[in-house]
C-alpha cells in the first residue's frame, strides 16, 4: 500500500467483519451510513451499564456522583478532539441531524426575520437543506443554493456572489455523502467572515476522515454523529461558538436546561446544559469517547493517507469496467465512490452485488435536489473506511462485472 498501517491489528478489533453473508465473507463498504464498532466501543457501553449505570447531575450518591464525571470528561475529550476553545461549546444531542435542527429552531428564531437570506448548496443531505427551507418558509426569508461543476465541486466565487445585506446564515456539508467531495470550508468561512456572516459545518461525514480543528476552521457551527466515526447510535454533537450559543433560545423545555421555574417564568441553565434537555444518552456517550480514544490512537492523518490509497485504488479499478459512470470527481475527495452501470437502476445493481457478500448504499442518499440536479434516480455508493482492503475493492470490481453481465 506504501505507507505503514495496522491493517490486521484494526480488522481484529471488529467483530461483526468476521462473519459471512450468503456464504460469502461480508465486505462492508457502506460507511457513509453507518461505520462498524471496535470492541473498545462495545466494551465502554457494556462497563457503563454493568457497572455505572445511573442517571447524572443531581445526585449525590456514589454512582450517579462516578457517572457524571465520566461524561462529563468525555465531553472535555471531545472538546480536545475538535479543538474547541470551551468545553461548554460542546452540546451533545441524538446525532447531526438534531444538531442540525437544533441550530436551526435556534439560531433562526433569534436572527432569521422576513426579507433574510440563508445560503446553501444543492449537494446537502437533507438534514441540512429541509429545516434551512423550513425556517426560511416559516419567516419568509429566501433560501439560496449554490451549484456545482461537472465534477462535483463547488464555485466558491458563485457563493461570494450570493453575500449581501441580507445574509445570515452560510450552512454548508464538509463532505459530501452522495459525491466524496471535500469543500473548501476554509475559505469559504474566511469569505464569509469577511461580509460578518456566521458559517455551520455539517461535519457528518467529515469527523471519520479528516483531521477536524474548529478553531484553525473558524467554523462557527460544526455538527456530527457518534455511530459516522465508529461510535453508538443516538449520540452526536454540537460544537457552537459561546457567542452564538449565549444568545440562542433553549431549542427544547425540560430537566437539566432550567435553573429555577416559577409558576409566572422559567430561568434557563448555563451552556451547555442550556440545550441539554430531558435524561441525556450516558452509555451512548461511554461509547463516543471510546470511539474518540480510538480514532486519536489510529491517528487521523494515517487515516487520511490510508483511505486515500483506498480510495485511489478503486477508482483506478471501476475506471476499467466498460458503462461505470462517477458521480463525483473532484480533485479533493473523501473515500467514497457513487456510481452508475449505464441505464440500470441502482437498486438492481445493489441486490446482485448484496448476493455477493458485499454490503453497498443505494438510492439517492437523503440527497433528492442533487438527484434532480443530476437528473438521475439515485447511485450506487461504496464508501471505505480504515477496515476496509484492497482484496475487498477487488472483490467488489468483480461484483460489479458480474452484475454487469447479468443486467445488461
Amino acid at each position: 500500500m506504501g505507507i505503514l498501517f495496522p491493517i490486521d491489528r484494526v480488522r481484529s478489533e471488529f467483530p461483526i467483519l468476521h462473519q459471512q453473508i450468503y456464504k460469502r465473507p461480508l465486505v462492508y463498504f457502506d460507511n457513509a451510513a453507518s461505520t462498524q464498532k471496535p470492541v473498545q466501543v462495545i466494551d465502554a457501553i457494556r462497563k457503563y451499564y454493568e457497572v455505572d449505570n445511573c442517571n447524572i447531575h443531581r445526585g449525590v450518591h456514589y454512582l450517579s456522583v462516578k457517572a457524571t464525571e465520566a461524561y462529563e470528561e468525555a465531553r472535555k475529550e471531545i472538546r480536545e478532539f475538535i479543538n474547541a476553545r470551551n468545553t461548554h461549546e460542546i452540546i451533545f444531542t441524538k446525532g447531526t441531524t438534531e444538531s442540525l435542527n437544533l441550530v436551526a429552531a435556534s439560531f433562526g428564531k433569534r436572527y432569521i426575520s422576513e426579507g433574510d437570506e440563508v445560503i446553501t448548496t444543492i449537494m446537502e443531505h437533507h438534514s441540512n437543506f429541509v429545516p434551512w427551507q423550513q425556517v426560511c418558509l416559516e419567516k419568509g426569508a429566501r433560501l439560496r443554493i449554490v451549484g456545482i461543476d461537472e465534477k462535483g465541486a463547488l464555485n466558491p466565487e458563485e457563493l461570494e456572489g450570493m453575500i449581501n445585506e441580507r445574509t445570515r446564515l452560510i450552512t454548508l456539508t464538509h463532505v459530501s455523502n452522495v459525491l466524496g467531495t471535500i469543500n473548501p470550508v476554509e475559505e469559504i468561512i474566511r469569505m464569509a467572515h469577511e461580509h460578518n456572516v456566521p458559517v455551520l459545518i455539517d461535519g457528518a461525514q467529515g469527523i471519520s476522515h479528516l483531521p477536524v480543528d474548529v478553531q484553525a476552521m473558524d467554523c462557527d457551527f460544526y455538527c456530527f454523529s457518534g455511530h459516522k466515526m465508529y461510535g453508538p447510535m443516538g449520540i452526536g454533537v454540537l460544537y457552537g461558538k459561546e457567542k452564538y450559543l449565549e444568545e440562542m433560545p433553549p431549542y427544547q423545555m425540560g430537566g437539566e436546561m432550567i435553573r429555577d421555574v416559577y409558576t409566572d417564568h422559567t430561568t434557563f441553565n448555563d451552556l451547555p446544559f442550556k440545550f441539554e434537555a430531558g435524561t441525556p444518552n450516558v452509555e451512548g456517550v461511554a461509547g463516543l469517547r471510546a470511539a474518540v480514544y480510538y480514532l486519536k490512537d489510529l491517528g487521523m492523518n494515517a487515516i487520511a493517507a490510508y483511505e486515500k490509497q483506498l480510495l485511489d485504488y478503486a477508482t483506478a479499478m471501476l475506471a476499467e469496467i466498460r458503462g461505470v459512470k462517477f458521480f463525483g470527481t473532484a480533485a479533493s475527495k473523501a473515500s467514497l465512490i457513487s456510481f452508475l452501470i449505464g441505464n440500470v437502476h441502482p437498486y438492481d445493481t445493489g441486490m446482485i452485488i448484496d448476493k455477493m457478500g458485499i454490503a453497498v448504499r443505494t438510492g439517492h442518499h437523503c440527497a433528492m435536489p442533487l438527484m434532480d440536479s443530476l437528473h438521475i434516480p439515485g447511485t450506487v455508493r461504496a464508501s471505505f473506511s480504515f477496515y476496509n482492503t484492497i482484496e475487498e475493492i477487488d472483490l467488489l470490481a468483480t461484483a460489479i462485472r458480474k452484475a454487469k453481465e447479468i443486467l445488461e
